[in-house]
């Protein structure tokens, strides 16, 4: 039964993990195309994500936490905004990516940003090495504030 159990949980895990991968758009229009639809903000987070220490703690801390994806799944449509220095992306990723962050005044990494469907932005969001729970209720506020510009 104790083996049973570890298998379930092992595939619950493994679960979480690709739909929280699955649950982050990395093009702009099509995440603007979806947050139109379900009438959400985009959160597009700003990342290095395979070289900037507090990027890689705001992912493993915060982001890829059930909280967090849960809460993301109700609320807003999430977008990565990457600026690896390992990880291949197209011209084509890079170019929209950097056009993206001089759009939005992007100074730092990791920053995220709640941006209306229309394009408008509503406000950022920085990370200051709080938990998961602590980060969605100040990401909450933000959201909260472009859900009523809507």
């Amino acid at each position: 039964m104790k083996r049973l159990s570890l298998v379930a949980v092992g595939l619950l895990i493994g679960f979480a993990q690709t739909f929280g991968a699955e649950a982050w758009l990395t093009d702009f229009k099509e995440a603007q195309a979806k947050a139109g639809e379900l009438n959400r903000p985009i959160v597009a987070l700003f990342t290095g994500s395979d070289w900037c220490p507090p990027c890689m703690r705001l992912h493993k801390e915060v982001t890829t936490k059930s909280e967090f994806l849960d809460y993301a799944a109700k609320n807003v449509v999430l977008l990565e905004v990457d600026f690896p220095m390992k990880k291949k992306q197209s011209e084509e990723q890079k170019k929209t990516n950097h056009e993206l962050e001089e759009k939005y005044g992007v100074e730092g990494y990791p920053t995220m940003v709640v941006i209306q469907p229309s394009g408008k932005e509503s406000g950022k969001v920085d990370f200051a090495a709080e938990d998961a729970k602590e980060f969605i209720a100040k990401l909450d506020k933000t959201v909260k504030k472009a859900a009523s510009k809507s």
